[in-house]
């Protein structure tokens, strides 16, 4: 890691920049992201070595490389768990999570899940094109039913993991989806997740040029984003189309579209991030093109304590009841038992 600023300086992009290109395809979305971030260290105020960028294996877990801040490239799947007993350990760090499709959902799916339900304070952010890039063009745990791919040559036949369902099934916090391909979006979103405590997710779609070129094509263009992208935002109404013309309700439960004109404005579903339930959130996160226009956004935010915040809770109270305790007293006390070996059984 280059020589921090200190932190009465002001710190721009360049401060979080190393003196190493990143060696993504040209056209990869982990370009836009990896800008993206970079911007939203600078304006939350994060310091370079007071940030942790901890990522798995796959095309986007080379992230920590491409960032001037600690980094921990660690093995498949395990970067949650890593993270976690980081902010254990040194809770007043910023830590972040990248992954990806394969990594995160597949081998890492169990940490992941851990990591949600004990709301650990870090931004998690899943990167998904829908295919494993790094080991060229199997299908992956999101590919879409049928997918022909080198490992399914006739089509997949296994059902995709919906990332966001699987997050809001673990109880998240922060549920956000966002897209590489939309610069804008991408900073309000993570400029969000940043500013969450406990565990922020995120899920930004992005585009694979070498091995799955076109995954997000529907929601490209100023005429696509309008009919086929829900955009969500608290306490408004879902609609969509080119100039709002159509709407989301819920018929006994079914999300449906409309035309706006034709039903009362109280039918029209309103979101509602803060709700305590997930439950609309959820519903949110079955929305598939083409049936439907993927929603984009924040799909939750409400607040719960965090992990490491209720351990070291537990520390102080137990240190309070108990005092702090003599480490050689406990080694040398008298506080000791045998263990006895068993009789063998007389062999027949």
């Amino acid at each position: 890691m280059n020589t921090p600023a200190t932190a009465s300086e002001a710190l721009t992009v360049k401060d979080f920049t190393p003196a190493r290109d990143a060696l993504w395809c040209p056209g990869c979305g982990d370009h836009a992201i990896l800008a993206v971030v970079k911007r939203i260290l600078v304006k939350t105020g994060a310091q370079p070595e007071n940030t942790v960028i901890v990522s798995g294996i796959g095309c986007s877990s080379r992230f920590p490389y491409y960032v001037n801040t600690y980094g921990f490239h660690s093995i498949h799947g395990r970067a949650p768990a890593i993270a976690t007993g980081l902010k254990i350990a040194a809770p007043e760090l910023n830590v972040w999570v990248i992954t990806g499709d394969g990594d995160g959902l597949a081998i890492g799916g169990n940490h992941l899940m851990h990591m949600i339900r004990r709301n650990v304070d870090v931004r998690l952010l899943l990167f998904n094109n829908r295919i494993y890039g790094l080991t060229k063009g199997q299908y992956s745990p999101t590919s879409e039913y049928g997918k022909k791919t080198k490992s399914s040559p006739r089509g997949t036949v296994e059902r995709p993991v919906r990332p966001l369902a699987a997050a809001l099934g673990a109880e998240a916090t922060f549920v956000a989806r966002t897209m590489a391909g939309d610069p804008r979006h991408l900073e309000y979103v993570l400029e969000r997740a940043a500013a969450h405590r406990g565990t922020s997710f995120v899920e930004i779609y992005q585009n694979c040029v070498i091995f799955n070129e076109g995954a997000y094509e529907w929601a490209l263009g100023k005429e696509n984003r309008a009919n086929n992208v829900l955009y969500l935002e608290q306490g408004k109404p879902l609609v969509f189309g080119t100039d709002g013309q159509k709407a989301i309700v819920a018929d006994q439960l079914r999300p449906t579209i409309v035309n706006r004109a034709d039903v009362p404005a109280d039918r029209v579903l309103v979101h509602d991030e803060k709700a305590d339930s997930p439950a609309l959130a959820f519903m949110l996160s079955s929305l598939t093109y083409p049936d439907f226009p993927e929603p984009l956004g924040v799909f939750r935010d409400i607040e719960k304590p965090c992990l490491e915040s209720e351990i070291y809770g537990q520390i102080e109270e137990a240190i309070k009841a108990q005092g702090t305790g003599d480490a050689d007293h406990l080694l040398s006390g008298t506080d000791t038992w045998k263990v006895a070996a068993r009789p063998r059984k007389a062999q027949r």
